[in-house]
């Protein structure tokens, strides 16, 4: 913990939504080089489990810790952050990373099954883990929940209907725990945050070999945006509580 305050990572308890795709790698990696003790989920047991073994194997002696959590299922999340904070004591953090895009050439062929789906991964998935959450980063002296949001957001294509008003959405579930958390302190400011992190689009090692000439502009190397998840910590929760913050231009 940063001397002198209740920040920082370093044996702090923090639970990852969505945590095998390549920003929960880069995530997983980052929070376990910070010393934080790391519980991953993903609905997708084979690749957790490479990406738990990755963030082991690269900081020899961190706990990472994968749980297969049917995160569209309330009963199930609460039992994982009732689980995690009976086993450590405490729970510091959830960063959301669950994902999913579904789009169309136009907006008049929008697809509604799109919205279906994108409900269930965007939305029902950041309002399970909130709630389940809730309650233990209140008790934590350095509470927080991360959530990663996307430009489309703010200025939705007309492709993009279900994919924007999803992430808007998430967005406003997200800023209202934030008003839950600033209540909950009271006169004393709040002690957890909920904030934004926002891109227009994430890129990895392997997306650039295999688009070499690509420029991706505007995109988000998934290691900065792991450092940015870390440096949520890194600030008071007055600070960062109810913030979007802007990882590539603001449109």
């Amino acid at each position: 913990m940063a001397e002198g305050n209740n920040w920082g990572l370093d044996g702090a308890v923090v639970a990852v939504a969505g945590a095998a795709g390549p920003a929960g790698r880069a995530a997983l990696l980052r929070l376990a080089e910070a010393g934080a003790t790391v519980f991953a989920a993903d609905a997708d047991a084979a690749r957790l489990a490479e990406a738990v073994d990755a963030a082991r194997y690269a900081h020899g002696g961190a706990t990472v810790i994968g749980d297969t959590v049917d995160l569209l299922d309330l009963g199930a999340t609460r039992d994982w952050a009732d689980r995690i904070e009976k086993e450590y004591g405490h729970v510091d953090g959830l960063v959301h990373l669950v994902g999913g895009w579904r789009g169309s050439a136009t907006f008049a062929e929008t697809d509604l099954d799109d919205w279906t789906l994108l409900e269930k991964l965007l939305i029902r998935t950041v309002q399970h883990t909130s709630l389940a959450f809730q309650a233990g980063l209140e008790r934590s002296a350095r509470g927080r929940f991360v959530l990663v949001s996307a430009a489309g957001a703010t200025k939705p294509t007309a492709g993009n209907a279900a994919y924007g008003a999803a992430k808007a959405a998430a967005e406003a579930w997200t800023l209202a725990l934030a008003d839950a958390f600033g209540k909950a302190g009271g006169g004393d400011g709040s002690r957890a945050a909920a904030t934004i992190l926002i891109v227009k689009a994430l890129v990895h090692d392997a997306m650039r070999a295999e688009r070499p000439n690509a420029k991706f502009a505007g995109f988000t190397d998934v290691k900065d945006l792991a450092e940015a998840i870390a440096g949520v910590w890194d600030k008071p929760a007055s600070e960062v509580n109810g913030i979007r913050q802007w990882l590539t231009p603001q449109p």
